[in-house]
């Protein structure tokens, strides 16, 4: 996760989607706030993986914690920063602004791909959670990797978390892989003929279909799209790992 990205930008992969995962809990927090503050239409783990090393990724107060709700997270980032962003000025142009934001948790590179130790971790954590809210909107997992597991085949864990479900249906699992090759992405297929190697086609076939809610959200966004679309993006850019996230967390209803 240390490589650049898309080979477009100097940031590192791990950079990019570490800002992404920030600016998606500032969203989330963002529209679930209603006069008496943020709901917990959400809780929410963000789990780290690299070289032996796998857990919450979470800093600050929420350091340790996995599923955490939601207004406990927009209550306690690890820190909030100042940015700049470009906006339009309203004449066709863009100017710079400085903007907050908010940061729950940082970039780190530390080699090695545990996916397979990273999905059973999650999968003790959606099972807890099923056992104690058996009626709830079925959990999503995201994925976000940029190699090969090497710790054994990713696909057993993966199988066994898509066998669990709520009342309202099963478990979703997505997979996104980030790139530092180039080329366009393959995002939100249908079918594994176009994927480049066997290892996309693991990847493809760990990944569930899309709910039609979130098929109609991808196609909004100009995806074609079709009831075998799965969740499941390959060589992602930065524009496809900010349309991943928002795509593969949109609840169908929040009242």
């Amino acid at each position: 996760m240390s490589d650049p990205i898309g080979r477009e930008t100097p940031r590192s992969k791990a950079s990019v989607v570490s800002d992404a995962i920030n600016r998606l809990l500032t969203e989330l927090s963002v529209k679930c706030a209603k006069e008496e503050g943020v709901r917990d239409y959400f809780h929410v783990a963000v789990v780290g993986y690299g070289h032996n090393s796998v857990g919450s990724a979470y800093g600050g107060t929420l350091a340790g914690r996995d599923l955490v709700p939601l207004s406990q997270i927009a209550e306690n980032p690890a820190r909030v920063e100042q940015r700049s962003k470009k906006v339009p000025d309203g004449a066709g142009g863009l100017v710079e602004t400085t903007v907050t934001f908010p940061v729950w948790m940082d970039p780190v590179n530390n080699g090695g791909t545990p996916m397979r130790q990273a999905i059973e971790y999650a999968h003790r954590l959606v099972d807890k959670w099923l056992s104690e809210h058996p009626a709830c909107f079925p959990p999503i997992v995201l994925n976000l990797t940029d190699g090969e597991a090497n710790d054994g085949d990713p696909t057993v864990p993966a199988a066994a978390i898509q066998s669990l479900a709520s009342a309202d249906g099963p478990v979703l699992l997505f997979n996104l892989h980030v790139s530092d090759a180039g080329g366009s992405p393959v995002t939100f297929p249908d079918s594994d003929s176009g994927l480049p190697d066997a290892y996309a086609r693991t990847l493809f076939g760990m990944s569930s279909p899309l709910p039609s809610h979130m098929r109609s959200y991808a196609a909004q966004e100009g995806f074609s799209v079709s009831d075998g679309t799965r969740g499941f993006v390959y060589n992602a850019d930065i524009t496809s790992v900010v349309q991943f996230l928002d795509i593969g967390t949109r609840a169908s209803d929040l009242r």
